[in-house]
């Protein structure tokens, strides 16, 4: 797809009306998202480069499931459900690490190889005609594209991952993105007080760019544009370098940047930014990589977090742009971040009556438009009764479902 391809047209007309500020710290509301939206659509667990070696594992937890990402003694990347198939455990704690040829269960001494299956338990005779054929580590559907892995822990709406990023297959091979390496070992992450659309609805849109982030706005300026595409995917761009830039870490930055004339035109000297629904995002710039995504921890509480990646060969020229891209991104994370806590803040307030949303917002609309597909108990005005919100969402389902 080319860069005038995927231009798109806003209505005339179109309601800019956001979600109602109840849907933002509703605890009933929350344990349908969890269902409905979280375990059921594709989440970002990392890069094949954060495995390399055989017996490497990453792990990904998320509301209650936890899972493990593997590369088998085969070299075959799996996952699977982090828990023991005797008591539950873990199989491996922490956020990533290596075992030499299985996985011991901590509590019990059940082993499992690398693929799954289930070697031996220990004090096998005091077990029935137990088949080890049947007690292997459950998979997660997992699906690896472009060297991204994306896990799914219930069946849902979205197709494959490949279906839902092929617009942008062409970008990813140009940016070579299947031969990433990580940047450090250890994954970024910070918690904020807010519900999880807060953050979404800030990092939604553009229009906050010019006041918000004197960082971004010094670099790409009015060339950022968010281009919106049905079905869970979005494309954001900014181009740098047509005119002098006024801050240090800015300035520095767009000397440093490296020629890529391997790019395509539309990825020359540009930041670009790949949305999944309903949380990741993988962001690319001529010298890096990065991908982040929000995690839930409750309806008020919210978990940040990400990887960077350098690209292979990396020079030192590339290095500094890299260091000052990610100077850059730090300082807008952090402005985002209060934003994102005023923004929930207000969702409470008695003053607070509905968003009045720009042009400029049409991708925050986007996102809602998704939330009310699944959701559709989230179009009503005022909030059910809590112990009537399941119910409320059913029979709003079933009613657009006989309408249509």
């Amino acid at each position: 797809m080319n860069a005038d391809a995927r231009k798109i047209t806003i209505p005339n007309e179109w309601d800019r009306r956001g979600l109602p500020g109840w849907t933002y710290h509703s605890e009933k509301m929350f344990e349908l998202e969890r269902d409905h939206v979280f375990r059921t659509h594709w989440m970002i667990a990392g890069h094949v480069s954060d495995i390399p070696d055989d017996g490497d594992w990453i792990a990904f937890d998320m509301l209650g499931e936890r899972a493990i990402v593997m590369r088998g003694q085969d070299g075959e990347v799996r996952a699977f459900h982090n828990l023991c198939r005797h008591r539950g455990a873990r199989v491996a704690d922490g956020e990533s690490g290596h075992c030499r040829g299985a996985l011991v269960c901590p509590f019990h001494g059940w082993v499992y190889n690398t693929d799954g299956s289930l070697r031996g338990v220990s004090r096998p005779e005091t077990f029935d005609d137990l088949d080890k054929a049947e007690f292997g580590l459950k998979p997660v559907e997992m699906e690896i594209w472009k060297g991204f892995i994306f896990l799914r822990f219930l069946p849902g709406p979205q197709p494959s991952v490949a279906t839902l990023f092929a617009p942008f297959e062409a970008d990813f091979d140009a940016y070579k993105s299947a031969e990433l390496l990580p940047e450090g070992d250890v994954l970024w992450e910070t918690t904020l007080p807010v519900n999880w659309k807060s953050i979404r609805d800030v990092d939604n849109e553009g229009y906050h760019v010019a006041l918000a982030h004197p960082g971004l706005q010094d670099l790409y300026g009015r060339t950022y544009r968010d281009e919106v595409f049905t079905g869970g995917v979005s494309y954001s761009h900014g181009h740098f370098g047509d005119k002098p830039a006024r801050l240090w870490s800015v300035k520095e930055y767009v000397k440093a940047s490296p020629e890529r004339p391997d790019l395509p035109e539309h990825l020359q000297k540009a930041w670009t930014y790949y949305g999944l629904f309903p949380t990741g995002v993988i962001a690319f710039t001529p010298e890096h990589a990065n991908y982040y995504q929000d995690i839930p921890l409750s309806a008020g509480e919210t978990l940040l977090k990400g990887r960077t990646y350098r690209m292979p060969g990396e020079d030192r020229q590339a290095r500094i742009a890299r260091y000052l891209a990610q100077r850059i991104d730090r300082e807008t994370s952090e402005e985002d971040q209060q934003l994102s806590i005023w923004s929930n803040e207000s969702m409470k307030s008695s003053a607070f009556e509905d968003f009045h949303l720009s042009d400029l917002e049409y991708g925050l609309k986007t996102h809602h438009d998704e939330l009310r597909k699944l959701l559709p108990v989230m179009r009503l005005a005022e909030a059910p009764p809590e112990d009537r919100l399941a119910q409320s969402n059913e029979e709003l389902a079933l009613a657009l479902q006989g309408a249509g």
